[in-house]
């Protein structure tokens, strides 16, 4: 009887030996890694209020730089390249020249112009100081094309940018930082002239600016017409004062009759108008500004 269970026991190792060896040898194998879950995400639809375009802003007014206008060929030149200057600060802004009399494009037409194009405007008066054109001409104007949302803007008058391309113009001219110290330098501010009391307020205000600017030295302001002192009397009453030499700074934009009759009185030096000086070209974007800040004010006021 020993002898089957003999069998038996051979048996048994035999078949745990087997075992032994097929856990080592699956030991050694890796281990299979856990299956990947790969989830799918819907797109996201963005809020129907996002898909909706922004209205575009309406296009910034019209700025109408206005000129007087003169027979003279080198004026209507003189301010397209002024305009030239203002267009490369604020590119996009449609910049446009009229004049009240003498070139073309008249204000009238312009005016009429913008109206029709559906254009709100800003008029920037290219004159130094109020006077019959600004508070009557220009308002007529626009009181004339009903249709046309514009307003007027200051003239160039008293400003820091004013005195800095006169002072400027008197340099290329001549003018030295030692004729500011003199006691015998003076300089006669020659401009158009206007009945208009407040035209002379404005041109002795810009005469001190400016002989501030130069050092202290008198500056008398003058006219070539419509006002006195005189050009050559200006000269003459500085002369009294001991002021033998005399600069003439030309207060105006562009050339013209007046600002050659006025260099032509000038005993030492005269300088060249203001024409596309950078400094007057920045004066013209600010009583643009200006005037576009007051017309938003009003218009909110309007809406309390």
């Amino acid at each position: 009887m020993t002898e089957p269970d003999s069998t038996y026991a051979t048996a048994a190792e035999l078949l745990g030996r087997i075992t032994e060896q097929l856990g080592e040898q699956l030991g050694h194998l890796p281990l299979p890694r856990p299956p990947v879950t790969v989830r799918r995400t819907q797109p996201v639809t963005p809020p129907r209020s996002s898909l909706v375009t922004p209205p575009t802003p309406p296009p910034a007014p019209t700025l109408v730089a206005v000129g007087h206008g003169s027979r003279d060929p080198r004026a209507r030149a003189t301010l397209g390249r002024l305009l030239e200057r203002v267009r490369e600060l604020r590119p996009g802004l449609d910049v446009r020249l009229a004049h009240i009399e003498l070139n073309t494009p008249l204000l009238d037409a312009t005016l009429t112009e913008l109206a029709a194009e559906g254009r709100d405007a800003v008029l920037v008066p290219l004159l130094l100081a109020p006077g019959y054109h600004v508070t009557h001409d220009l308002p007529a104007a626009l009181a004339a094309v009903p249709g046309l949302r514009a307003r007027v803007a200051g003239p160039l008058g008293a400003h820091p940018l004013l005195v800095e391309a006169l002072a400027d113009r008197l340099a290329h001219a001549g003018w030295t930082p030692e004729d500011g110290a003199s006691r015998a330098a003076g300089v006669v501010l020659a401009s158009a002239g206007s009945r208009d009391p407040r035209s002379g307020t404005e041109l002795r205000r810009i005469a001190a600016l400016l002989g501030e600017r130069l050092g202290g030295v008198p500056v008398v302001p003058a006219y070539a017409s419509a006002a006195a002192p005189t050009v050559p009397e200006a000269v003459r009453a500085l002369a009294a004062r001991g002021r033998h030499r005399v600069a003439v700074a030309s207060c105006f934009t562009a050339p013209g009759l007046f600002a050659t009759r006025a260099a032509a009185h000038a005993p030492w030096i005269a300088s060249a108008p203001l024409g596309a000086h950078p400094a007057l070209a920045r004066l013209v974007l600010h009583r643009y500004d200006t005037a576009l800040r007051a017309t938003t004010r009003e218009r909110e006021l309007a809406t309390v």
